[in-house]
């Protein structure tokens, strides 16, 4: 899967070290709902656990990006990775419900930093031939997480305990920072120049930030669309339980069917795109990418039986890592790497208050008028956005956007 030459060395560790961690995200995203609703007994206690990364990365990114953009990216991580460690090993020693909403939090917290400086290190480290198949890997190893981790963690949960599960949940995080310390450090970062991090130096950022963002209108506003777009996917999700189950009228069975098959379809999306990434143009990788995930919700907002409801995920599940790993590609181009944090951080925290309004919109939508209703509305506005992006990178002049030196620029024939 990952190419054997010398110079894929400092990628496939870091791939791994990524990989390893997203396998620790899901045994943790199993063991945190189970604790919790053992806790509580309550559903919305459950709810609640959607909402606490939107609020968290609300607050922490106005300022993580002007953190993260003057020290160096690796370290950050293997500090999270740490963080995220210790913290969790903490949970099964909790006393209440309030500690343990607590340690979430800073647990978020953590996370925000981790998703800016990644990206960054990413930039840095791959060269920029290599970081359409680097995203096209690592599709895959998030992909594989998506079966492993869950599957690993119910295992455990089984064989052991929740509170034992989280404890050894904590050791993928440890190994995640261990296997960073061995990449090389490519930022020279001169401590006596790192501004203090106060109030001024935030808004001086948010200025550089904003001058980026117009004099890059259009690197800007692709991304910024994404975003939007894929909102709607979000939307969709946090009620993809309830839907599946009071209104196609799915089992439990075959709702962790249905999970285990959307799996199956990202591995297989991501199999593919890593052998054969260079025979894809950036541009329609995007665009196929997008168009076809949201044909996968238009097929799950319309089904009405176990078989049409899997064909849609299907199609999504196998489609979505061609749109995360061209984005991510396009991205990592067409940002600099020095303003990529700052960046990256107000990005994000956009996302995050449109998450947090779409979580309370849907769901008072739902309760007004019917959940069929409001999936179908929320993915046939996605389906007409879809079209709109898709005409965006397209478009013969904005050709430049999406190039790669690479010596295989082969664009996929319509």
């Amino acid at each position: 899967m990952i190419p054997k030459s010398k110079s894929w060395k400092d990628p496939a560790l870091l791939l791994s070290s990524i990989g390893i961690s997203s396998i620790g995200d899901f045994i943790y995203l199993v063991a945190i709902n189970i604790i919790v609703y053992q806790l509580t007994g309550s559903a919305a206690a459950v709810a609640g656990l959607w909402i606490i990364a939107p609020l968290t990365n609300i607050v922490t990114k106005l300022w993580t990006g002007s953190f993260i953009d003057y020290r160096s990216k690796r370290k950050v991580m293997v500090v999270t990775y740490i963080m995220r460690a210790v913290f969790i090993s903490f949970i099964p020693f909790a006393p209440n419900m309030i500690v343990i909403y607590g340690i979430l939090v800073i647990l978020s917290v953590a996370k925000s930093f981790f998703n800016p400086s990644s990206m960054t290190y990413v930039a840095i480290l791959v060269e920029k031939e290599k970081r359409k198949r680097f995203n096209a890997i690592r599709s895959f190893t998030d992909s594989g997480a998506f079966i492993i981790g869950p599957a690993i963690g119910g295992a455990l949960i089984l064989l052991t305990s929740v509170e034992t599960t989280l404890l050894l949940n904590a050791g993928f995080f440890v190994l995640s920072g261990i296997l960073l310390l061995f990449l090389p450090e490519k930022e020279k970062i001169d401590k006596e120049t790192i501004p203090a991090l106060t109030f001024s130096q935030v808004v001086r950022d948010f200025t550089e930030v904003r001058t980026f963002m117009s004099k890059n209108k259009y690197v800007a506003f692709i991304y910024l669309g994404f975003i939007m777009v894929m909102v709607f996917s979000f939307a969709m999700d946090t009620q993809e339980v309830v839907f599946t189950q009071q209104v196609i009228g799915l089992s439990e069975l075959e709702y962790s069917l249905l999970i285990s098959i959307t799996g199956i379809g990202s591995v297989t999306g991501a199999v593919l795109l890593s052998f054969f990434s260079n025979k894809f143009s950036l541009r329609y990788m995007i665009v196929i990418g997008l168009t076809m995930t949201t044909a996968g919700y238009i097929i799950y907002a319309f089904s009405w039986s176990f078989a049409s409801i899997v064909a849609g995920f299907v199609i999504l599940g196998f489609f979505n890592v061609f749109l995360n790993a061209g984005i991510m590609t396009f991205y990592q181009n067409n940002v600099s790497v020095e303003i990529m944090g700052r960046v990256t951080s107000i990005y994000q925290l956009i996302q995050s208050v449109i998450q947090v309004l779409f979580i309370l919109g849907i769901g008072f939508l739902a309760d007004m008028i019917s959940l069929r209703i409001t999936i179908v509305a929320l993915a046939l506005v996605m389906l007409l956005s879809s079209f709109i992006f898709s005409y965006l990178v397209i478009k013969p002049n904005r050709k430049s956007f999406y190039q790669e030196d690479t010596a295989e620029k082969k664009e996929l024939s319509m």
